[in-house]
């Protein structure tokens, strides 16, 4: 009877763990894009000009996505408004994504890819 119980409980578990790591219409065309933008990103920190080490970088503190994009963007690789254009497109992108409205992703998305260029 324990082990009854057991395995029923067990394969609720698993059911309910599967259901929620459900990606959404365009999960994959998301990590594609961000992927995109980090590439650029790095392209244009190894041939841009360096800028002063920040002061969080001292107190050993890992940088973020959002601190890189705003370094280079004073740097000159991207613009305020084009790193705007691009966290606003992502951010909408995976809002439509988890709605499961795939049109409106990938509207969002090209739009990031037109911000970051070719």
């Amino acid at each position: 009877m324990i082990t009854l119980r057991l395995a029923t409980l067990g394969a609720a578990a698993c059911l309910a763990s599967m259901s929620m790591s459900y990606a959404g219409p365009c999960s994959g065309e998301i990590d594609r894009v961000q992927a995109r933008v980090d590439a650029k990103l790095d392209a244009l920190a190894a041939t841009g000009p360096s800028g002063p080490e920040s002061a969080a970088a001292t107190r050993h503190q890992q940088p973020t996505p959002g601190s890189i994009a705003a370094a280079e963007s004073r740097l000159g690789a991207f613009s305020d408004a084009t790193v705007a254009a691009i966290k606003a497109g992502m951010t909408r992108a995976r809002e439509a994504d988890r709605a499961g409205d795939a049109a409106a992703c990938e509207q969002a998305l090209a739009g990031v890819r037109r911000a970051i260029g070719p």
